[in-house]
């Protein structure tokens, strides 16, 4: 099997080079030279990585787990690739939204959303650490019901490409039916924010449907403020990688009980156990108490 990521590389690169000069030309300031030179780091880290072990230990669990299918499903027809695209993208959907809410995922994933600039070079701030931390969990059960490993894998990077594009300022909105369908620049815009209206939104990978299906869906309503709530403030490539895992490290070493270093793992980003940082959940319940302290004066 050819790597469709490697394949799309000179895409990339081309597309980036011109949205770079369409940028100049227009005086915009979606592009700083460090944030973009740390992107592309990532994204060379996470194509070598991905090269030397990520996809073998991906095909590996996914062959493992076929070998035991409910069915056995012939990939010559063409509903068997439909019905596979809408399998992979629902469960891009739930790996990308736990990735949101716990932070064993979101230590990888949290790299995506390390910059404060949104545009193509963004789209290849990869992780050096997904595969390695068990992220292909999630499409564990295609292989067990009878999709063919090198299938699923060509429809995961077939996501991948789709989601390249889709990270620009460039394109404001489609027609409507486009984006009641699909994720969009503007959907995802949303889901880049770190605006507290915009956290933990529009977790879609190429249909958007799920979000709207299950209550993670946001209209944009605003240019979102990109990064993270607290932002880390560097343009290394290795403190950018690990930073989070790091953290994690510093949190369990200071906790008193097996729940606190449970919590500090899988617990949503920004549990604590003295209430000294705040999750998504308790920065809304904040703000909204303030709200109604505000309607009742």
């Amino acid at each position: 099997m050819r790597d469709l990521i490697q394949l799309a590389i000179p895409g990339f690169v081309i597309l980036l080079v011109a949205e770079i000069i369409v940028t100049v030309k227009q005086q915009k300031d979606y592009y700083v030279t460090k944030d973009t030179a740390s992107s592309l780091s990532m994204g060379i880290g996470n194509v070598i990585i991905s090269a030397l072990i990520g996809k073998a230990l991906v095909f590996g669990a996914f062959t493992l787990v076929y070998q035991f299918r409910l069915f056995t499903i012939d990939m010559t027809n063409w509903w068997a690739w439909a019905i596979l695209f809408f399998a992979e993208d629902f469960s891009y959907y739930w790996f990308h939204r736990i990735s949101h809410s716990s932070r064993y995922f979101w230590a990888s994933h949290v790299v995506h959303h390390s910059s404060m600039k949104y545009n193509l070079g963004t789209a290849l701030r990869q992780t050096w650490t997904g595969n390695l931390s068990g992220a292909f969990v999630f499409w564990l059960w295609l292989p067990l019901i009878g999709f063919p490993p090198i299938a699923i894998m060509t429809m995961q990077s077939i996501s991948l490409l789709y989601q390249f594009w889709i990270h620009t300022e460039l394109i404001n909105k489609f027609p409507a039916p486009i984006e009641a369908i699909f994720n969009t620049p503007s959907h995802h815009r949303v889901h880049h924010g770190s605006d507290l209206d915009y956290l933990d939104k529009n977790h879609a990978g190429i249909l958007i449907i799920w979000d709207r299906l299950f209550g993670t869906f946001q209209e944009e309503r605003h240019r979102p403020t990109y990064g993270l709530t607290t932002n880390i403030d560097t343009h290394n490539p290795v403190r950018i990688a690990f930073h989070e895992w790091v953290s994690i490290g510093q949190d369990l070493r200071r906790s008193h009980s097996v729940g606190d270093a449970l919590g500090y793992l899988f617990g949503p980003p920004g549990w604590s156990h003295d209430g000294s940082r705040k999750t998504t959940k308790q920065l809304r319940a904040q703000q909204n108490a303030v709200v109604e302290s505000k309607v009742e004066a």
